[in-house]
């Protein structure tokens, strides 16, 4: 019989630590917050965190800033734009990968559990190692690619050509889609992931750009793409509503074509 062992430091302890709302706190909600602090050698724990929603902000992210400034600073997150177009935010809520600063406490009934990004390093607490996730970005070399002599201005596309980069340049790269995919989950070195193919079809798919068969021919291969299996999770949990999944069957049919 085949046995398996978990890599070190992956049981989550639900021992944590506790921290109890103000006695006379009317609209008290609890929050469940992984926390691991790599320093001290032990494993990953949940703290519970009880907080008065009357003074604080509606969105999950201003309750861990609540937490942070008032009641346990050693908490540790990524933030910064607040409105959803930085992306530093991404998180895993209630069992699902979206950002803190446009997910609403309101949305969730009962406890309300917060884990960083799934099947990523954990830096500490909620701050994942992205730089897997950069590399691959950077592997479809997502800049313009135009051998042309450069323009006074910029270059001018028509209108129903720049309509085709709608839903793919608004990617903010949260990564959110890719961490939620059993495919990246098996062969994080290998399959480029949705964020990453979403984004080389951004540029296969621009009219200004000069370096199809290029891009084509680095895409074909057993993982790069192809580790692919339309599971969906990617365009369900997208928090800008975006569709990788599309974006990644549109290459598949080009690669197609290009062979016929």
């Amino acid at each position: 019989m085949a046995q398996f062992t978990l890599p070190a430091n992956a049981v989550v302890r639900k021992d944590g630590r506790r921290y109890s709302a103000p006695s006379d706190a009317e609209s008290v909600r609890s929050f469940q917050v992984y926390r691991y602090e790599p320093d001290e050698g032990e494993n990953p724990r949940l703290d519970h965190y009880e907080v008065d929603l009357d003074q604080c902000g509606p969105m999950i992210l201003d309750v861990l800033i609540k937490i942070k400034n008032e009641v346990d600073p050693t908490l540790s997150f990524r933030r910064s734009c607040r409105e959803g177009i930085c992306g530093s935010c991404s998180m895993n809520i209630n069992g699902r990968n979206t950002l803190a600063c446009t997910c609403g406490v309101d949305q969730f009934k009962g406890d309300i559990r917060i884990y960083p990004l799934p099947h990523m390093p954990v830096v500490r607490d909620l701050v994942t190692d992205l730089s897997g996730f950069y590399r691959q970005y950077a592997a479809v070399e997502p800049w313009l690619k135009n051998g042309a002599d450069e323009p006074e201005r910029e270059r001018l596309q028509q209108k129903e050509d720049r309509a085709r980069l709608d839903g793919l340049e608004e990617c903010i790269l949260c990564a959110c889609c890719s961490t939620s995919c059993p495919s990246y989950w098996w062969n994080p070195d290998k399959y480029l992931g949705p964020a990453a193919l979403l984004q080389a079809w951004r540029w296969l798919a621009d009219s200004r750009d000069q370096a199809t068969d290029e891009r084509l021919e680095s895409l074909e291969d057993a993982f790069k793409l192809y580790r692919c299996h339309t599971i969906m999770n990617c365009t369900q949990t997208c928090p800008k509503g975006l569709n990788p999944a599309r974006a990644i069957a549109e290459i598949k049919k080009m690669v197609a074509l290009r062979k016929s």
